[in-house]
């Protein structure tokens, strides 16, 4: 680190701004399949990004070789880039002043790849065996994941911020069939649901301890349970199904830069319009949603983000009401208004762009069991397993694992291929009831989408419970 430091303001251009972004992570990847141990996957990556603005150009390098003639030959080419693009850019960059902050940030309790392998490896070979509870369980895995990252960014102008991040993803899931039913049920969802910044405490939040013989017995009786109804209903989602609501729902069309327009040939635009904020009713008065970076176990927090922007806590909807999108300095420079610090990168080899980080529901008032008291005729979901949204996250069609009737304020069993279809714009207006701490999970996943070239980016969802009105339920 110190060599990189004085490498840099050795080699840092006369250039209106320039930056260095040092990332590494290690990482492991640890599955029992079957009650077979499976080649375990370890990865070291390690490489730095170059930005400079100059004339008001913006251009970028990354490279892997940190030697002095590798940076040398990043500053160069992002030099390049920028006086290639002084003039061409719909930006005039030389009118962005990007901060210079100073600091550091570590994960709680952090645990580094490798450290409790043969601890974990038991774990998952308990678990795994405790999933054979039937000849109907056709298929059935236990995996933990964990990774630690280091990130180093500077700037010519004396910015110097180093932040370490530890992560564990734990994960279980089972497949049952009979005939021609297959049901699969898991632990958090297919996209991980239950990771978080930390230790082996995770491992505990998560409840994979214990879980194999529970969410095997759960796939089976998906195999009995009957098709969910169809209708007009009420709709009680959980947190593994509301972490999914929020993130394409919520997240994506609050991403400044989409709806700029950055991402229409790629990931598609938005709903939202620059003069929907401060006025639209996004939701009813009980829809509360932050951007939350300081919740220092949640999947992505953060002290700064990659340009070195302070990240704060932030109402994004107040009382249903649209304050501020998601956007970093650089998009909050070019639409003229206020957004969050979330201009984020994936790796080292990609550039900054407007990213939800921690993007969270924050709890109301209801107990669980006061919601589903209030419901005549309706389905509580929990876990995604399909999902399809239109190009402007406005309409959309979600699957989840499990579904359980209510009726007259009761549950009256479970239910199988529990499905719901609305529209963003209208779905959120829904909103009946919020629960309350008691059922407040956090949650994240790392396998969020963007951007040309691609970016999969870790991103956290904290949510309630919470109780949607006249929803169009149906079964598979």
């Amino acid at each position: 680190m110190d060599f990189l430091r004085s490498l840099f303001r050795k080699l840092v251009p006369a250039v209106d701004f320039c930056s260095l972004r040092l990332v590494e992570e290690t990482s492991e990847h640890i599955t029992v399949r079957q009650d077979v141990l499976q080649p375990l996957s370890t990865g070291v990556d390690r490489g730095a990004m170059i930005v400079v603005m100059h004339n008001g150009g913006y251009g970028y390098a990354a490279t892997g070789n940190l030697s002095e003639a590798g940076l040398k030959e990043a500053i160069a080419r992002a030099r390049a880039w920028a006086e290639a693009s002084a003039g061409r850019s719909v930006v005039d960059y030389s009118r962005i002043a990007l901060p210079w902050p100073d600091g550091s940030y570590a994960s709680p309790a952090a645990v580094a790849p490798g450290a409790a392998r043969k601890e974990l490896i038991d774990l998952l070979m308990r678990e795994s065996q405790a999933c054979r509870i039937d000849p109907r369980i056709v298929d059935w895995q236990a995996s933990v994941w964990t990774a630690h990252s280091e990130q180093l960014y500077l700037t010519a102008d004396g910015a110097d911020v180093f932040q370490q991040f530890s992560y564990v993803i734990p994960s279980l899931a089972v497949t049952a069939n009979q005939g021609a039913d297959t049901q699969t049920r898991s632990l958090g969802g297919q996209y991980n649901g239950y990771c978080r910044q930390g230790g082996l405490e995770v491992i505990e939040h998560a409840g994979l301890r214990g879980a194999g013989a529970r969410v095997a017995q759960e796939a089976l009786q998906l195999l009995a349970a009957p098709n969910c109804p169809t209708g007009s209903m009420d709709l009680l989602l959980m947190p593994e199904q509301m972490m999914l609501q929020i993130h394409e729902s919520i997240g994506h069309p609050l991403e400044l830069d989409r709806i700029l327009g950055d991402e229409r040939n790629f990931a598609g635009t938005s709903f939202v319009t620059l003069d929907m904020f401060g006025s639209y009713q996004y939701g009813s008065p009980l829809l509360n949603v932050t951007h939350d970076p300081n919740r220092p176990e949640q999947f992505a927090s953060y002290r700064w983000d990659d340009d070195g922007s302070t990240a704060e806590r932030t109402y994004l909807i107040r009382n249903g009401i649209l304050e501020r999108p998601l956007g970093g300095a650089i998009s909050q420079a070019r639409a003229g208004i206020e957004g969050v610090a979330n201009s984020r990168a994936c790796s080292w080899n990609r550039p900054p762009i407007d990213r939800m980080a921690n993007l969270n529901i924050e709890p109301g008032s209801s107990t669980l069991e006061e919601m589903i008291k209030s419901v005549r005729r309706g389905v509580m979901m929990d876990t995604n397993v399909s999902w399809s949204i239109d190009d402007s996250r406005n309409k959309f069609q979600f699957g989840c694992e499990v579904g359980y009737l209510i009726e007259d304020g009761e549950v009256k069993g479970m239910v199988k291929n529990p499905n719901y279809r609305g529209i963003s714009a209208t779905f959120w207006r829904s909103l009946k009831a919020v629960g309350d701490h008691s059922t407040f999970r956090v949650m994240g996943t790392p396998f969020c989408g963007k951007g040309e070239p691609s970016q999969v980016i870790r991103v956290g969802h904290a949510s309630p419970a919470c109780l949607f009105g006249d929803v169009e339920v149906f079964g598979a």
